[in-house]
């Protein structure tokens, strides 16, 4: 089981460090393809914004990466557990203003493995 929690601490982390670039490098290129529902021309003007929310993501990857250098098992499952139960706030409450896949995608699998912390 703990192989299964590690596994999905990573792709949570690989998902937050995805985020990460999509909001910092990719917003005006790739956000209107995401966001399809949004004007074109208001992606430039908000650049910045989305930036520092990549910024925020950023964060989040690197608590979860740094999960996996902490040598006592109690302590990383501890930190993992912080930073999953981060990621499950931001999509929980980004699923309710902003897009309702947001939780699937994003709250979801920090809640499994949460759970699965949890059970282990």
């Amino acid at each position: 089981m703990l192989l299964l929690i590690k596994i999905l601490i990573a792709f949570v982390m690989l998902e937050h460090l995805y985020i990460l670039w999509f909001e910092m490098f990719a917003w005006t290129t790739r956000g209107p393809k995401v966001f399809k529902q949004l004007p074109k021309e208001l992606f430039p003007p908000t650049k910045a914004l989305a930036a520092n929310q990549g910024l925020y993501n950023g964060f989040l990857a690197a608590g979860l990466a740094w999960t996996f250098c902490i040598s006592d098992p109690v302590w990383a499952l501890r930190v993992a557990m912080f930073f999953l139960g981060c990621v499950a706030v931001a999509g929980i409450y980004g699923a309710l203003t902003a897009d309702k896949k947001i939780f699937f995608v994003q709250a979801l699998p920090a809640l499994i493995a949460l759970v699965l912390i949890l059970l282990y």
